[in-house]
């Protein structure tokens, strides 16, 4: 029986076999068609359009101006919302674009205009941005602005994504204009040009230095993104009549495209470690803090790759020598060789003094404002019973049922009206009370009393009321 059941099962396996096979190559022909980008691409369009875009004069150049001058009245007002609006408008990524291009087809001529016109985009917006923030009023450091004088690695992941993005996107017959503007906005290319003009117009070498270095960034790796898709997709490269040029050209491209990789590669790497640095000594920071050690909260320039220095200000119990040799021999545990740990403490108790004070006067006010806000509470309580009190002794639109009255009944003379409170010494009622005087000519003023009564019931919809003649 079991040599039959093997024999009836053998033909079934490399059944099986082929049935996944065929499920693995239909996968992957289903994967190729979603990421292929091969499909729909204009390379001809897309190249006549890197190199319309990539002049910066005339209009085009004014359109920088202006836009540069919104971003940096955005970056002024902490407005991220007129940033993002001058971004959109903004022409910076011409030629940027023009240099990955014209680098990736060997179109020495594209490159050398890529590059004067970056020259002269790069100008325009320093000199537009540094006018603008030479006026004494506009001076201030605003948080946008501070968020753009330095990069980290995460700025190269956004830029060459959004570099391969956007020439993906001008590739296609259809241009997808929305991805396009994404990007221009993703990539953030202008902020740090009106940073560093900033930078110029306070004189803080920094600042300049710092935001510069972040536009290089950006503009190096969306160019390079540029390069990898063009060779990626083959476009066409610039054909030469002389041979010996067009080698020329091939191997010129060629160096640039190295240099520029290569320079690409070490700045991601040295972003990397600055912002690897950062980490590791924030973790050093809140391990101290959990034994026990009272640190204030470190500023920028308190972790220093540079010097590879992390200063630390101590408050409260002063740490012991050993204390302090301990943490410095355990730097390794929070791969920080070859770094400097400066610890500033205080010998006396005034500055652990002062921050008790603080914190006494905080939770002092927390009580009084927990204090007010129940004495408010319990005030708006009352004047909501009040409110209701005097709604029921002035529900009455008296003036309304005067003038009513005075039509339907013709003779009456007078009508008065108040409450009676009244008590059974279980609890309190108010009841209406109505006083109405006729006039001599009406014969028959008891009927009239029962209908103006009932009318009166029913016109104010009251439980019950009392009508008694007025001498």
């Amino acid at each position: 029986m079991s040599e039959e059941t093997e024999n009836m099962q053998t033909p079934e396996e490399p059944k099986k076999r082929s049935d996944l096979g065929t499920i693995f190559n239909d996968l992957l022909v289903f994967l190729k068609e979603i990421l292929d980008i091969r499909f729909d691409t204009d390379k001809k369009a897309t190249i006549e359009d890197v190199k319309d875009n990539i002049s910066m004069k005339g209009h085009t150049a004014w359109v920088l101006v202006f836009s540069i001058l919104i971003a940096s009245i955005g970056l002024n007002v902490s407005s991220p919302a007129v940033v993002i609006g001058a971004m959109l408008i903004s022409p910076l990524m011409g030629p940027i674009l023009g240099v990955g291009l014209s680098i990736g087809i060997n179109d020495i001529d594209t490159l050398k205009r890529s590059f004067v016109n970056l020259g002269v985009m790069i100008g325009l917006s320093l000199v537009t941005s540094f006018l603008f923030f030479k006026i004494p009023l506009f001076q201030d450091l605003t948080p946008e602005i501070e968020a753009r004088i330095a990069p980290d690695a995460r700025d190269v992941f956004i830029a060459i994504s959004g570099g391969l993005a956007l020439i993906l996107a001008m590739s296609r017959r259809s241009k997808q204009t929305n991805t396009i503007a994404g990007v221009a906005i993703a990539t953030a290319l202008m902020p740090p040009l009106c940073v560093a003009g900033y930078g110029l117009a306070v004189w803080n070498w920094s600042y300049f230095s710092g935001a510069m270095f972040l536009f290089t960034i950006n503009a190096i790796f969306i160019a390079l993104a540029t390069f990898l898709i063009v060779k990626f997709l083959q476009f066409p490269m610039v054909k030469y009549i002389n041979s010996a040029k067009r080698k020329r050209v091939a191997q010129v491209a060629s160096f640039l495209a190295l240099v520029i990789f290569s320079f690409s590669v070490f700045q991601f790497y040295k972003l990397y470690k600055i912002d690897q640095f950062g980490i590791n000594a924030k973790h050093l920071i809140e391990a101290m803090k959990q034994s026990g050690v009272h640190i204030f909260d470190s500023n920028k320039g308190d972790i220093d790759y540079k010097t590879k220095s992390i200063k630390l200000i101590i408050y409260g119990d002063a740490m012991s020598q050993s204390e302090v040799e301990s943490w410095n021999n355990r730097l390794s545990e929070f791969e920080l060789t070859n770094v400097k740990l400066n610890i500033e403490q205080s010998q006396s108790t005034d500055l652990q003094n002062k921050v008790e004070q603080l914190t006494d006067l905080y939770a002092r006010n927390q009580e009084i404002i927990v204090s007010r806000d129940e004495k408010i509470k319990t005030s708006e309580d009352k004047i909501k019973e009040l409110q209701n009190e005097l709604d029921k002794y002035y529900r009455v639109p008296f003036s309304k049922v005067r003038d009513e009255a005075r039509i339907v009944y013709s003779g009456l003379k007078t009508l008065s009206y108040g409450h009676v409170m009244t008590t059974n010494f279980q609890s309190i009622d108010t009841i209406s009370i109505f006083a109405a005087s006729w006039y001599d000519s009406i014969p028959n003023t008891k009927q009239q009393e029962v209908k103006l009564k009932l009318w009166l019931k029913t016109r104010l919809e009251l439980d019950s009321v009392i009508l008694i003649e007025q001498k």
